[in-house]
């Protein structure tokens, strides 16, 4: 850990290493009155030594002139969630992993507003340890970007082979309350604009209960993130894949059943590999991500 504990002390345990690596968080509520200065008062330390060493302090509130009670709105955030095609699987080429527009960001590992690189899903708390690529968030959030001339907050938590049910509140995967942690994170620089969804492939043969799933999925995210009239577009399945007619039938019915959503077609997206790979090419996913700008556009901002 590379962590030096006196000599007198007793062995650190492995929830000692893991709270000093990790820090701890404190939130205080935001009605307190304006401060300038933080006291930080040490009551015991190990061993009874004299000195404590505070290596980052990170400090988070209204900016000066405004009450603590006002939003802040530098930020037009998007949550991005699923499985692999949103993960991203397309193939990146030279550059792709440099910052791609001064206007998008990404909410990094440590909940931090940093410039987008691919492949988005890098800091997903969830994520597969398998080679990621570009994903429809690439070409959506520099679409959003050009329209609106707002900075763009991705937060894209995927995992690839998820199911519905694996999302829902209280799973044991903890993919739903990943989800919300760290959109919450998120909404300290802005508002949620929309939620985009795309996921399905491990889904397809369960197509009849597939939206009272989704719906729930939906339900308890606009609660928890208080944002009951958040939009919220899903996106087909892979159309040349086996067992997907059905349930990209279901999919551009969301309207029916879920309010203020809708779908985006995969037709004309091309595959990865072959026709036996539910994953989208490179263009494929461009043209995904553009389908939800145009939807987002629409709903969010009445373009």
């Amino acid at each position: 850990s590379g962590i030096t504990v006196p000599a007198s002390m007793e062995p650190m345990t492995a929830e000692d290493i893991l709270l000093i690596n990790n820090g701890e968080e404190f939130e205080f509520p935001m009605g307190l009155p304006a401060v300038r200065y933080v006291r930080i008062r040490v009551t015991s330390t190990w061993d009874k030594v004299q000195y404590i060493e505070v290596p980052e302090i990170d400090l988070f509130g209204a900016p000066a002139g405004m009450s603590p009670s006002e939003p802040v709105d530098d930020y037009d955030v998007f949550l991005l969630i699923g499985q692999s095609n949103m993960a991203g699987r397309g193939s990146l080429v030279s550059g792709d992993e440099s910052v791609f527009d001064p206007n998008v960001f990404l909410l990094d590992a440590q909940d931090m507003v940093v410039p987008a690189t691919n492949p988005l899903n890098q800091y997903s708390t969830i994520r597969k340890e398998v080679s990621q690529g570009i994903g429809p968030g690439f070409s959506f959030s520099k679409k959003i970007a050009a329209a609106t001339g707002r900075k763009v907050l991705l937060v894209v938590n995927a995992r690839g082979g998820s199911t519905v049910y694996q999302w829902q509140p209280g799973n044991t995967s903890k993919y739903y309350e990943e989800a919300v942690r760290r959109t919450k994170r998120a909404l300290r620089y802005g508002k949620l604009k929309g939620i985009l969804w795309h996921q399905g492939e491990d889904d397809r043969n369960r197509a009849s209960t597939y939206m009272s799933s989704l719906k729930t999925l939906v339900d308890a995210l606009r609660e928890d993130l208080e944002a009951p009239d958040v939009p919220f577009v899903a996106g087909e399945i892979a159309h040349w894949f086996e067992g997907t007619s059905e349930f990209n039938n279901v999919i551009s019915g969301i309207k029916d059943i879920i309010d203020n959503s809708d779908y985006v077609s995969s037709e004309g997206c091309t595959w990865l590999r072959d026709s036996s790979d539910p994953h989208f090419s490179r263009e494929g996913q461009i043209l995904l991500g553009e389908r939800y700008a145009e939807k987002i556009l629409s709903m969010s901002y009445g373009k």
